[in-house]
């Protein structure tokens, strides 16, 4: 008896280091050990938008370094809320992943109800890009910066028109800092969607816009519409002598909006780590940062915690634009 006794202690003892060590295993070997199979990320919109365009072009390159398929899941509708929801509610182990926009914050407020928690629920992993905004006027508008446009606007109360992708859109909300922070008084006028909205600048049914580089760069190069500040803290590359609105007499004014990754919560923080480097790898690749400048997304990176603050600031700050607005999506 006693025999069979020390004979089972050493197994049990090899037993017991065995996960002890399995325990104590550096997060690196979890890290190493993700992806093992097809890895899908989900983004909440139509091909061929912005969303998708960074998401596909950054997100690709993960099975380049890692040998795993990465399968790109267009899941859109109800701005952007469906396939959003569809991550919130799966297993949190790094294997569905969500491609999102800073709507993602407004649709908090914009929303009465959603089914998912817009912070509790996702893990940030890293910022991919900025889709950055310029203040564009028709050519017809005899302003040239952003303070003969604040001027002119102060003189010209309720006249000016700027027009708008929709009621709680990012340049509805974008106009309305920029009214709050100038004093100034413009006529909001909403089209449905990004293209309408650019049409109808164009066409002079208003005279000013905050719309996406991306939307308006031909028209400004061939010289159909004037651009006088970017919304960015920073001039965007593709811009680089369009000065900021901030740098323009507007100080402290900036919105941003960004596509970034997220994960389900309580994704384990090896398998957000491995995915942050992932992204930031993809984002210094040459080739990736010709792909997204050619639609004016600014390459942007960062670690798990600068997009966490950044997700919680904007949800603060987009929340206190849509209630000045009045915005809603029943």
């Amino acid at each position: 008896m006693m025999r069979s006794i020390a004979a089972a202690v050493p197994a049990a003892l090899g037993t017991l280091g065995c996960v002890l060590a399995f325990a104590v295993a550096p997060p690196a070997a979890f890290a190493q050990a993700f992806p093992s199979k097809p890895v899908r990320v989900v983004i909440p919109w139509p091909p061929g938008g912005a969303n998708d365009i960074a998401g596909r072009t950054v997100m690709l390159r993960m099975a380049d370094s890692t040998g795993q398929p990465v399968v790109i899941d267009n899941r859109g509708g109800a701005g952007g809320t469906i396939g959003t929801d569809h991550v919130a509610k799966s297993a949190p182990d790094g294997y569905t992943l969500l491609v999102q926009s800073v709507t993602h914050v407004a649709n908090a407020h914009l929303y009465q109800k959603l089914p998912y928690d817009t912070l509790r629920d996702f893990a940030p992993v890293a910022l991919l890009t900025a889709q950055t905004a310029v203040l564009v006027v028709h050519p017809s508008l005899p302003v040239k910066s952003v303070k003969e446009f604040v001027a002119l606007a102060r003189a010209r109360p309720d006249q000016l028109m700027y027009s708008t992708a929709g009621n709680g859109s990012i340049p509805h909300l974008s106009m309305a800092l920029f009214g709050s922070m100038t004093g100034t008084k413009l006529v909001h006028v909403p089209y449905k969607g990004g293209g309408p909205q650019v049409v109808g600048l164009l066409g002079g049914e208003a005279q000013a816009s905050l719309a996406t580089i991306a939307s308006v760069i031909a028209h400004i190069k061939t010289g159909r519409l004037r651009a006088l500040g970017v919304a960015s803290a920073r001039r965007s590359p593709t811009l680089p002598d369009v000065p900021t609105i901030a740098e323009s007499g507007v100080p402290g004014y900036e919105l941003s909006p960004w596509i970034g990754l997220m994960a389900p919560a309580a994704t384990p923080r090896p398998v957000i780590d491995r995915l942050n480097a992932e992204v930031n790898r993809a984002l210094k690749l040459p080739e990736v940062a010709s792909t997204l400048s050619a639609q004016a997304l600014d390459p942007w990176g960062g670690t798990p915690e600068e997009f966490g603050a950044r997700l919680k600031a904007d949800f603060a700050k987009y929340g206190k634009l849509i209630a000045m607005t009045g915005a809603r999506v029943e």
